[in-house]
């Protein structure tokens, strides 16, 4: 029997969370070892009992779970942080990409919660499509490419351009006339380049540090 994924819930508001928590217990998948109401008491959870995933609300009184995660993964890199939020977040889902979480969960999405925390488990990203595809409104501005400084060549930062906008490796492929084997080495080189995991982040790469 797989071991069950052990997680930690945070959230101010104790009726979702003792709900959350009856939810995914439900499953036989997931236990969840701990729960707070505060960023401060996830910080301290998560230096305590090193979970899994950590399943947190973003707007809490005092700190908020983005203030949180940054903390946790400032001293834990390899931290698992998965964020609960709503459709109105999306100044704070930029931030959640940003400081590397691994992704977000929408409240009222309870049957997608599981699968999202299995698919974390598994190295993957759950940030929406339709939010990373709204990162060049949601950064209100235009990059000012300075790729020399990352070690970026021409053709790489083309490449970036286009996984930001949202393309495919074969639409990539047909924009830049390159094989889409080539497109795939350029991808798994300009990831180890810059120490990304996948496209999600290098698209928010390209709309964080390249805006600076």
């Amino acid at each position: 029997m797989a071991e069950k994924i052990r997680v930690v819930l945070i959230d101010d508001d104790k009726l979702v969370a003792l709900s959350l928590k009856t939810i995914l217990e439900s499953t036989g998948k997931i236990e969840v070892i701990g729960s707070g109401t505060s960023g401060n008491e996830a910080i301290e959870l998560y230096g305590r009992l090193l979970p899994d995933v950590m399943l947190m609300d973003i707007r809490m009184n005092g700190m908020t779970g983005i203030e949180a995660g940054e903390i946790i993964l400032r001293t834990n890199h390899d931290a698992r942080i998965l964020y609960l939020t709503t459709f109105s977040d999306d100044e704070y889902i930029v931030k959640a990409l940003s400081i590397g979480a691994k992704g977000y969960i929408l409240k009222q999405d309870f049957e997608g919660i599981c699968p999202a925390l299995e698919a974390v488990m598994k190295g993957q990203s759950v940030f929406g499509e339709q939010i990373v595809s709204k990162l060049p409104v949601l950064m209100k501005s235009k990059p000012k490419l300075d790729h020399e400084r990352y070690g970026i060549t021409e053709k790489e930062m083309e490449l970036i351009e286009l996984v930001a906008e949202g393309l495919s490796n074969k639409e990539i492929s047909a924009e830049l006339y390159l094989s889409e084997g080539t497109v795939r080495n350029y991808l798994s080189a300009v990831l180890e380049k810059l120490d990304l995991r996948d496209r999600t982040q290098l698209a928010v790469f390209y709309y964080t540090k390249l805006a600076e």
